[in-house]
Formats: C-alpha cells, sequence, structure tokens
C-alpha cells in the first residue's frame, strides 16, 4: 500500500494588496491637507489656503530637473530589479552548488568592499552626473555579457554588478543633491525628494519583477531577454543623462585635500560616525533579509508562493517612505531623530523575533512588513541628516565607506554561515537585529548632540 503524501500550501489573504494599496495612496491624497500653507512669492490666497501636493512644489526648472532625475533613477532601479529577481536563478541554471552559490556570492561582497570603497571616493572626484554615466556603463557591460546563455555564468558578471549596486545609492543622490544645491532651492524640497526616491525605487523593483515574467521565456535558446532589456535600459539612460543633464558643478579638489576633508569631516566628527554606523546596519540587515527571508518562511514545511509575498515587502517600504514627510518639520508630532530612532527599534525587534524562534508563515510575512515599512523611513531620514550635517562633495565616500563595512560583515557571514556552515540563518539575523537596536541607540545620542534641535547645522 502506497504513502500518500498530503501537500499543504499557505496562500497570502487577497487583502493584503489592497489594503497597502489604500494606505500609501491615502498617505500622498492627504499630506497637502495636514501640511503647513505654502507661502511662495507671487502665490494667490487661494493657493495658500490649498497646500500643493509635494510632486508640484518648486520652481519650472526644478520640477523639470526633478522628473527627469526620477524618470532615470526609475530606470536604474528596473534595472537593479532585473539582475536581483533573475539573477536568483543563475547558479541553479548553471549548476552550481551550495558551497560554490556562496562562494560567488562572497566573492561579489569582497568586490563591493574593496572596490565599492574607492568608487565612493572616484565619483567624488568625477562629480555626480558622470559618475551616473559610469554608473551606467557597467549596467551596459553586465546587462550585455548576462544576454548570452554562455556568459551569464561567468565570474566577471558578479564583479561587475556588484560594483554597479555598490554605486547605485550615492551616485544618484549626490547628483540630486548638487543640483538642487545649484537651484537655491528650499531644503523641504530636498527632504521631500529623498522619500519620493525611496518611493519610485520600491515601485520599479515592483515593475521589474512584472517585467522580468513577461520577458523570461525559452532563455536556453541562447539569448536572455530581461538582461537584454537591462542593457537597453542603460543605453537610453546614457544618451538621456548626455543629452538632457546639465552640467553640475562639483567642488573638485586634490587627494591631499579631499583626505584631510575626509579624516575631518567623517572620522573626526561623531555625528557623522553615528549616521555611517546606522547606514551601514539597514545595508547589512537588508541584505540579510533577502539572503534569508525564503529559507526562513520555508522552514515551516508548508508551500508558499514567495513571488507573491516579496511585492508585499516593497509595497511596506513603499509606505514606509510615504510616511515620511509626515514625522518631520516644525509641525511634526516628534523630532526627526526621535522617529528615526523609534524605526531602528521597531525593525530590530521585528528581526530578532524572526531570530528567537520559530514562528507561523502568516507571523513571519507581518514581521517582515513591518520591517520593510521602517525601511522605507529610514532611509531618507538618514538622506536628510547626511544632508544637515556632511558637504557633498564627501557624500560619495561617505556612502561607500558605510557600504563597506557591512559589505565586510556580509562577507564573514557568507563565508562562515553558508560555506563553511558555522553559523545558523537566526543567528545571522539575530546580529542584524542587534545592529538596528545600537543604531537606534547612536541616533538617540545624536539628538541630544544637536544644539539647536529644531534648526539645521547646514544650510545648503
Amino acid at each position: 500500500m502506497g504513502v500518500v503524501i498530503e501537500r499543504e500550501e499557505w496562500a497570502l489573504t487577497p487583502l493584503a494588496y489592497p489594503l497597502l494599496s489604500a494606505a500609501s495612496l491615502a498617505a500622498v491624497l492627504l499630506l497637502p491637507c495636514f501640511s503647513p500653507p505654502s507661502h511662495s512669492t507671487g502665490g494667490a490666497a487661494a493657493s495658500s489656503s490649498h497646500p500643493p501636493s509635494p510632486f508640484d512644489v518648486g520652481t519650472t526648472p526644478f520640477l523639470r530637473f526633478r522628473r527627469a532625475f526620477l524618470f532615470v533613477f526609475s530606470l536604474a532601479s528596473v534595472a537593479e530589479g532585473i539582475h536581483s529577481v533573475f539573477g536568483e536563478d543563475e547558479c541553479t541554471r548553471c549548476g552550481l552548488g551550495r558551497e560554490q552559490m556562496a562562494s560567488r556570492l562572497a566573492a561579489a561582497a569582497a568586490a563591493a568592499l574593496f572596490l565599492g570603497g574607492l568608487s565612493g571616493v572616484v565619483s567624488d572626484k568625477l562629480g555626480p552626473r558622470r559618475a551616473c554615466i559610469f554608473y551606467w556603463t557597467l549596467q551596459l557591460a553586465v546587462g550585455t555579457l548576462k544576454s548570452f546563455s554562455g556568459l551569464r555564468c561567468a565570474c566577471i558578471n558578479n564583479l561587475i554588478s556588484a560594483l554597479a549596486s555598490s554605486m547605485f545609492y550615492f551616485c544618484f543622490e549626490t547628483w540630486f543633491v548638487a543640483e538642487h544645491e545649484k537651484q537655491g532651492q528650499k531644503q523641504d524640497l530636498l527632504f521631500d525628494s529623498f522619500w519620493l526616491m525611496t518611493f519610485f525605487e520600491s515601485m520599479s523593483l515592483v515593475g521589474s519583477q512584472g517585467i522580468t515574467n513577461l520577458l523570461v521565456h525559452d532563455d536556453d535558446k541562447g539569448f536572455l531577454l530581461p538582461y537584454a532589456f537591462a542593457a537597453l535600459l542603460s543605453v537610453v539612460s546614457i544618451l538621456y543623462i548626455r543629452k538632457n543633464a546639465s552640467s553640475t558643478t562639483h567642488h573638485a579638489s586634490v587627494i591631499g585635500s579631499y583626505q584631510k576633508s575626509f579624516f575631518a569631516h567623517v572620522f573626526r566628527d561623531k555625528r557623522v560616525l553615528i549616521l555611517v554606523l546606522a547606514q551601514a546596519s539597514i545595508l547589512f540587515s537588508m541584505s540579510a533579509f533577502w539572503f534569508l527571508w525564503a529559507p526562513t518562511i520555508v522552514a515551516d514545511g508548508r508551500d508558499a508562493q514567495l513571488s507573491l509575498i516579496s511585492p508585499c515587502f516593497l509595497a511596506s517600504r513603499m509606505f514606509g517612505s510615504i510616511s515620511f514627510p509626515w514625522f518631520y518639520g516644525a509641525t511634526a508630532p516628534f523630532r526627526n531623530e526621535d522617529s528615526l530612532t523609534t524605526a531602528f527599534i521597531t525593525a530590530g525587534i521585528a528581526l530578532s523575533i524572526v531570530a528567537y524562534d520559530y514562528q507561523e508563515i502568516g507571523t513571519l510575512v507581518i514581521l517582515f512588513c513591518i520591517f520593510h515599512a521602517c525601511v522605507g523611513f529610514i532611509l531618507p531620514s538618514l538622506a536628510r541628516l547626511r544632508t544637515m550635517y556632511l558637504p557633498n562633495e564627501l557624500r560619495g565616500g561617505m556612502m561607500s565607506f558605510s557600504l563597506g563595512l557591512a559589505n565586510a560583515a556580509l562577507f564573514i557571514f557568507l563565508m562562515q554561515g553558508a560555506y563553511h556552515q558555522n553559523i545558523a540563518n537566526s543567528t545571522i539575523l539575530g546580529f542584524a537585529a542587534c545592529g538596528l537596536l545600537v543604531s537606534g541607540g547612536c541616533i538617540h545620542m545624536l539628538r541630544r548632540r544637536r544644539k539647536h534641535p529644531r534648526q539645521d547645522t547646514r544650510s545648503l
């Protein structure tokens, strides 16, 4: 008599998607109603009683640049999403085992650690516009190589992709802040743009999953359409930046003066060191999550459609980014550092619960959604604090230094946990949770160091 093994599948409730979408839409639509009235010169009295949408605030040249910037930034997010979503299947199709996969991931982390750390300095020296063109050149190279089935398993692809991903955040953020300084806009417009970047990034990552699913068809025939589409996006973006983006001025300096300035503003400023630690902790926790969330969920023993769960995480991140403008400014219920401290602690508690003991799949999904909502709030908050305490000409070097710390920890855990299997997944998540909790305490110390809690220490 044969044994029949019943297959039990866990399904996500259909209400999750409309609830997250409705919450994000309500946060965007209701924000102007609860914002202070606009006092723009030349505006009518009626316009001051109805504050404009954050999408329409600013002068015409600035609005034109921000729309073009968000367009290029969204294309970059789509390209990053294609490489991450479709790249997870590469190792399996190439016939690599667990140890080989771990060694390749560790090699990519090592490349991002050493080459990525130098890329921040190079970006500061080249200028933000040229740095973005260099980023797209790397994306074009890796997209072209991976478009052919015979080349997609080459180790050089992982190195180039790791270098491009390490430049993704700081080159675009530096470019936007430099243009903001050039046009002399208000700081509120810059802070709104930070959460818009996180919002559009999350939305583009969701879209990249749909694009990848549409383009994946008969990829064994030799030509991979998802990577070819990513290469096409790179060509379009390079041509668009060269034709439409103005050459933004940057503070060029010799290497010696750059080193002196970097030591003075980064290593000798405890406030900036706190931001370095906080940025490194959130980047490491994000990387650890995307490595471990799928094994954590399937450890329940039941089947689950992971492709339907991951969009909820990105939607939660969108909701967290939209919550950012509600918690800063003169009318905010709490100071930004207090809200940021709460977000770090909440994210740390969510991961610590996952690492502490086994949880049901539904509980895990809720905890992971809470974690991503906190991430969506933390990223623009840290960008705001970087603008307050750090000169923009050092932004790339500082962010790449934070990324280097995160990649160093990631390299150690990949080698010890995935390759040598000496560290459990729960230990890695626990370490990430501890880093978030410590960062929350550091941000609380940062608030106490401010002499003027309601004023910025650096004007743009």
